[in-house]
């Protein structure tokens, strides 16, 4: 079950369209974090689980051998980390996910979602976020689109301080030029 929520949330995040979602599932904070190397996505997975225990979550993360065996089906599905937050007693409810793709590995992107419980998924969020900028502080934001959606790492341009959507892409993510602009 769980494989086939993450695989939903891929498709979410890698497509440009509208997707009907519970409002608990909502995006409302996304980050590129910098794990080149596997310790640093083991010290990743570590801070995670710290953050994730102290509000009754748990981590989850694909074994390096899941992770190989998902690459030689396709080098779409080539990843270094994928691992997802979940809470409740039968982990039904997703609160973050992290991975990286063939397009940007190395580059984890971090999304955090609404949550049932908005203030035990925020206090989460804020534990992670606080300990992840410690260790990577060279970690930038990603934009949301209105559906939810984080854009296509190619239609995205970095600035010093995160990632703004191309203004010639815009129009994909139903954003005027302007919005597609730091503020």
């Amino acid at each position: 079950m769980r494989r086939v929520v993450l695989v939903a949330i891929c498709a979410v995040i890698a497509c440009c369209g509208e997707a009907h979602q519970p409002a608990s599932l909502k995006t409302v904070a996304a980050f590129e974090v910098p794990l080149p190397l596997e310790a640093d996505r083991d010290q990743f997975l570590s801070v995670l689980r710290a953050a994730a225990e102290a509000e009754g979550m748990r981590v989850h993360a694909a074994s390096k051998g899941e992770l190989e065996s998902e690459a030689k089906a396709s080098p779409n599905f080539q990843m270094t980390i994928h691992a997802a937050v979940w809470r409740g007693p039968n982990d039904d409810e997703l609160v973050a996910s992290a991975m990286d793709q063939f397009d940007h590995l190395g580059q984890v992107w971090l999304m955090f979602s609404r949550g049932e419980d908005p203030a035990i998924a925020g206090r989460f969020r804020e534990r992670a976020m606080d300990e992840i900028l410690l260790h990577w502080p060279s970690t930038l934001s990603l934009p949301i689109m209105p559906t939810g959606a984080i854009p296509l790492r190619g239609d995205l341009i970095r600035t010093l301080t995160g990632y703004i959507v191309k203004p010639s892409e815009a129009h994909k993510y139903d954003l005027r030029s302007t919005e597609a602009q730091p503020h």
